[in-house]
């Protein structure tokens, strides 16, 4: 097995520590670090691996978007990561199915859809990160699909690989005939298991009853009653077996229809029993949705930022609430159904009936009510203690006991906060605690509680696992509920299809009654950003570096390791750690952002990042250096623009050759590496007095060191230029050459030099607008929230000051004063991290709408981590997360390519082989005269 190293090619398996620990945590409170992790790119590859595994009597584990709660993806053994190269994701038939791999996550394969009006029918609270293997692993459902339209429901067929290394597709018409040649002893031993299970009453009326819920406990045996065929049997096994049968290299869903209207409400009730009451004649009514808040959870929705104001206005008692969403074919379907849910719950709901809403602003806070949950109780937890959150199903008649008990069970055992909420026309409840595992009065509380919940909700005629799995901490707790019979043909299900039990071995069966006890996750206090991660991975397909290095869940995590290996005294995991996190963790974040919005606890690893860029850069000589720098930036910025023209003279390997050699000996973070795709020198920067200005212009520095596209005039040029067009005058402040918005020193971790900047730039912008009265205007996304934060981070003197992006100003102040008269015939829109986070995409995409009838956003977007200079610095990073945008975008030729930032167009330029322009600077030309 070979090690992998920094920047080089990546091998089929790795065993250094760092990429051990990072994969070694996922969602759920369980910790195993792997003795290797493993990335094969198909099939065959996975093949090999069961071969590996079979040979070295080496366990294997599937892990892809690292999601799930109950610990189905930690393992001792070798992790195998199939999320990295299995993303590919086609559509069929105008939408109505689609054949996805098990590394595209579920937001994905909608995004693809999304233009049929169709969607996936497993619709997980998690489909930001988790992927279609987890989905399909798990048996997902969520909060509208039900237990009508979750995977098992919807999937058509499969192609999976079986631990023998036998590669079935059950999409073949021949399927059933090619296993039963293949494997003869799987085919009879699972035909065997279908008649012995139809031909035992109680077990089918077990199955029947426990099935009709949502229920991913144990393997789905519905599958020995709902198929004939045994490859029909074992694909409708696969579903929910945690990858403990084999490896669902691909999967082709039947997908549901979007309806068009949809209108959201919450119903505030007097109590639990009023809320469970009505639900039968609720549920009657068809609503997709229907989610079920207890008290707890309304007094925590009440703290959270801007509660809706039916919740902002309620003193909150026994109450309970029922988030209602109605979805509709047509505006008049909508209307009745909202009506008679009005008359339904008006005289049940002490303030009258609720208002379902269509308006999308409203039922996004509704919706943010309900997903805060989960924010609010884990991102308060105490530091050190590890956040729950489980999930049960029961009849919806027992639904109002069973949450009255689970309610007393916290008291009883001495969890305070602990909220229940979940689909109540399921019957299906989450609950979430905190625990801390360190402690043995602890443990010995979560024992007794667990044993107490399992009683309670198989004494209700309940699952214990609705949505989440049975993984590690219900392994042991299967035969309690189906009983030694069912419980028999489960374990006969695993021998057949991994007789050597290697696959994720003690997840979903286990004879250990203590196994769910094991292997539990401490988590030691770290840093502010590292405390509050609950290492749910939402992070982690926003991240640029995720297929080079890192993700930002991963750098929290081997912080957290490094402290436990300080705290244990065990300086050589340190050390070993520590070395290679410089580049893996640190050199190589794009410190974008994009992982807050992710993010459930509004954790910017960007910012943990920084910090530790700062410890590392303080007191250094490349400090000092960037302080100077500070102080005389015009110079800086005009020469670095005049190097750029006259490398444009010089044969491009020969300047290559030279930085790198000057790489190779002041450090690759220290010169930037020259490449023929770089443009010249820009335009230099001057101040322009306008008396009767209407805004004031700040030229991004970035638009004098990077010149234009070839024959373009860049943004700064196009943004004066619509403005003359459509007679609105701006202003450029004095000093403008020596202005800059701090991101260079404020990623860099250069603090002295940023304020320096700051100390400079905010006093000469206040003056200029007139303090605060005219906005400033950006011309450069990345540096316009440069500028908001620098004037954030300011206190109250500079409060005043208003900025704006260009791409909103020419939306707001141009745009309908112009006329296009030259459109071109389509336009590959790159949006970036910087306008995402100021929201402006919506404007940019006007804009680009008004220039062309054809605008292409990619599904496979990405930022681009050119990140001001580490594009330059380390262009394996953009190399890297650029690599799925631009082979999209490369599938076809569009007539011009469009960004909002001048780095991001270089990225994407380099990325694509197409030149990246401003959009305003095709606006700009679009309405000449």
């Amino acid at each position: 097995m070979a090690a992998r190293t920094s920047g080089a090619a990546e091998p089929l398996t790795t065993v250094r520590l760092i990429d051990r620990v990072a994969a070694a945590h996922d969602a759920s409170h369980y910790l195993r670090v792997p003795e290797a992790v493993a990335r094969p790119k198909d099939a065959a590859g996975v093949s090999q691996l069961f071969r590996y595994g079979r040979e070295r009597r080496l366990p294997l584990t599937f892990r892809s978007g690292g999601t799930s709660l109950s610990g189905q993806g930690v393992t001792g053994g070798l992790l195998v990561d199939t999320r990295r190269h299995f993303r590919r994701v086609t559509v069929l038939d105008d939408g109505r199915r689609v054949r996805t791999q098990p590394g595209a996550t579920v937001r994905q394969v909608n995004a693809h859809l999304a233009r049929h009006r169709r969607k996936l029918g497993p619709d997980p609270a998690s489909e930001i990160a988790c992927t279609i293997g987890g989905v399909v692993a798990n048996n997902s459902s969520g909060m509208a699909c039900g237990t009508e339209r979750n995977t098992y429901r919807t999937l058509e067929s499969a192609v999976f690989v079986l631990p023998s290394g036998t590669i079935v597709d059950t999409g073949c018409e021949d399927a059933d005939a090619r296993l039963r040649a293949d494997e003869p002893v799987l085919w009879q031993g699972l035909a065997g298991l279908r008649d012995r299970v139809r031909g035992d009453a109680e077990s089918v009326a077990t199955v029947r009853r426990l099935f009709a819920m949502k229920n991913t406990m144990g393997y789905g045996v519905n599958a020995l009653l709902d198929f004939d065929r045994p490859v029909d049997i074992l694909a409708h096994l696969m579903v929910g077996s945690e990858g403990t049968l084999g490896f669902v290299a691909e999967a082709t869903f039947r997908t549901v229809e979007i309806l068009p209207y949809a209108a959201t409400g919450l119903a505030v009730l007097p109590d639990l029993r009023a809320a469970t009451a009505v639900l039968p004649d609720l549920v009657a009514l068809g609503p997709a949705t229907v989610e079920l808040m207890d008290a707890t959870s309304l007094r925590v929705a009440r703290a959270l930022d801007d509660p809706p104001a039916v919740l902002a206005a309620l003193d909150v008692r026994e109450h309970a609430a029922l988030l209602i969403e109605f979805h509709g074919a047509d505006q008049e379907a909508l209307d009745a159904r909202v009506a008679a849910c009005e008359k339904l719950l008006g005289p049940l709901c002490p303030d009258g009936p609720p208002v379902l809403s269509a308006d999308p602003a409203t039922r996004a806070g509704l919706w943010h009510v309900r997903k805060g949950l989960y924010t609010a109780v884990a991102g308060a937890r105490p530091s050190g203690t590890t956040a729950l959150l489980e999930d049960v199903a029961v009849p919806v008649p027992a639904l109002l006991e069973t949450c009255e008990e689970l309610t007393a069970l916290f008291e009883r055992h001495g969890y305070q906060d602990t909220v229940i909420f979940g689909h109540a026309k399921d019957g299906n409840i989450h609950f979430m605690l905190n625990e801390r595992f360190d402690d043995p009065a602890c443990l010995d509380r979560y024992r007794a509680f667990t044993e107490d919940m399992v009683e309670l909700v198989l004494r209700h005629g309940g699952t214990l696992k609705a949505e989440h799995g049975t993984g590690r901490i219900m392994a042991p707790f299967v035969r309690h509920q189906y009983g030694a019979e069912l419980h028999g043909v489960m374990r006969e299900i695993k021998r057949l299809c991994d007789p050597h039990g290697l696959l994720n071995p003690g997840v979903l069966l286990s004879d250990d009654p203590d196994s769910y006890l094991a292997d539990l996750k401490t988590t030691p206090a770290v840093e502010e950003e590292v405390d509050r991660c609950v290492e749910c991975g939402y992070c982690e397909p926003a991240c640029p570096s995720k297929d080079l290095t890192l993700t930002p869940r991963q750098r929290i995590v081997v912080r957290r390791e490094m402290r436990g290996a300080q705290e244990a005294g065990d300086t050589g995991r340190l050390a070993e750690l520590a070395a290679d996190y410089a580049y893996e963790g640190v050199d190589t974040c794009a410190v974008d952002g994009m992982c807050q919005p992710a993010c459930p606890v509004g954790i910017n690893t960007g910012d943990l990042v920084r910090r530790l860029r700062a410890q590392n850069a303080a007191g250094t000589a490349e400090q000092a250096v960037w302080t100077a720098l500070s102080k005389h930036w015009d110079p800086v910025t005009r020469g670095a623009g005049a190097a750029l023209t006259a490398a444009r003279l010089l044969p491009a390997p020969l300047t290559t050759a030279v930085t790198r050699a000057g790489r190779a000996l002041a450090g690759a973070d220290t010169l930037p590496l020259y490449g023929a795709g770089l443009p010249r020198g820009g335009a230099t920067r001057r101040p322009v007095a306008v008396p009767d200005a209407v805004a004031v212009h700040f030229p991004a520095c970035i638009g004098t060191m990077f010149g234009p596209a070839p024959g373009g005039e860049g943004a700064s040029h196009a943004l004066r230029t619509l403005c003359d067009r459509a007679g609105v005058r701006l202003s450029v402040p004095e000093g403008i050459g020596g202005l800059c918005c701090g991101t260079p020193w404020k990623s860099k971790g250069h603090t002295p030099g940023y304020e320096h900047m700051a100390g400079v730039v905010l006093p000469a912008l206040l003056a200029a607008s007139d303090g605060g009265r005219l906005p400033v205007v950006c011309d450069a996304a990345s540096c316009t929230e440069g500028l908001e934060t620098m004037r954030a981070q300011a206190g109250e003197e500079f409060a005043a000051l208003r900025f704006a992006d260009a791409v909103a100003f020419a939306h707001e102040h141009l745009l309908d004063r112009l006329t296009v008269r030259h459109p071109v015939d389509s336009v590959a829109l790159h949006l970036t991290c910087s306008s995402t986070r100021l929201g402006v995409n919506d404007q940019a995409r006007a804009i680009a709408r008004a220039v062309s009838p054809q605008v292409h956003e990619p599904v496979d977007w990405s930022c681009c981590a050119f990140a001001g200079d580490r594009g330059l610095l380390r262009p394996e990073l953009t190399a890297s997360a650029t690599k799925a945008e631009s082979a999209e975008v490369n599938k076809r030729n569009y007539a011009a390519y469009a960004s909002v930032n001048r780095t991001c167009e270089l990225g994407m330029t380099r990325a694509t082989g197409h030149e990246y322009r401003h959009v305003l600077e095709l606006l700009e030309e679009a309405t000449r005269p």
